[in-house]
């Protein structure tokens, strides 16, 4: 079975009194250690997508089941464990806490999912490392540069061992050569077997996944595997 499968996904908003469909029965399978672009303009639904896929949204109708369990039927509380267990997340603007040592954002999910504090310490530097910050775990977000700040925050969503990587516009505040070097890195961690999903506008960011999922008008208008993948 795949590990992110939706079944005639729609998704509609009530903006004032009239309805907003977002989403109009996606049909999607994603399987373990896919590298899938969803590329869309704004207003497409790609971030509808990525927010069901999250688990920081639920759709109006349709199935969604992720790694063999169906989510639509799950409370706030057993969602929240799902996104603390199962996704990291990437997004444009950091989010990183301006008060908070990289190392202490990073191990900040670990804190919420219970795990000694020697084993999160442990954890955070070991995925620092990782993404090449091992000589920056005390500097705090404004000591660090942007393309710090996203490997700190690409951190953070590794510390728990997701199964899925979701990146929304994760080179959009950064310039064309620090957002290579971030892209060069999530490529590594789809090497490593890692399953990466990235929401996206722009073509030359979306050409390093293997496979562009392309969304309009919330729908899927086309589903190909990239032939010519870009390596960084």
């Amino acid at each position: 079975m795949a590990l992110i499968e939706f079944k005639d996904i729609t998704k509609t908003f009530i903006l004032g009194s009239e309805p907003v469909h977002a989403l109009k029965g996606v049909t999607l399978s994603i399987e373990q250690g896919e590298y899938v672009a969803i590329m869309g303009t704004s207003g497409s639904g790609k971030s509808t997508m990525m927010h069901i896929i999250g688990c920081l949204d639920k759709p109006t109708s349709g199935e969604y089941i992720l790694d063999s369990q169906a989510v639509q039927g799950l409370s706030e509380d057993e969602l929240a464990v799902v996104r603390n267990q199962a996704i990291g997340f990437i997004f444009q603007q950091f989010n990183l806490l301006p008060q908070m040592t990289a190392l202490q954002n990073v191990v900040l999910p670990l804190t919420y999912a219970g795990m000694p504090k020697s084993q999160r310490i442990s954890r955070g530097e070991e995925v620092l490392k990782l993404v090449g910050l091992g000589d920056r775990m005390g500097h705090k977000p404004t000591q660090l540069s942007g393309g710090q700040q996203q490997r700190v925050s690409i951190a953070r969503a590794l510390a728990n061992k997701p199964k899925i990587l979701l990146a929304d516009e994760p080179t959009g505040a950064l310039d064309s050569y620090t957002a290579a070097d971030i892209m060069k890195l999530i490529d590594d961690l789809v090497a490593g077997g890692m399953t990466v999903v990235l929401v996206t506008h722009d073509a030359e960011i979306a050409a390093h996944a293997r496979r562009i999922v392309r969304v309009k008008d919330g729908a899927v208008i086309s589903d190909e595997i990239n032939s010519g993948v870009k390596v960084s």
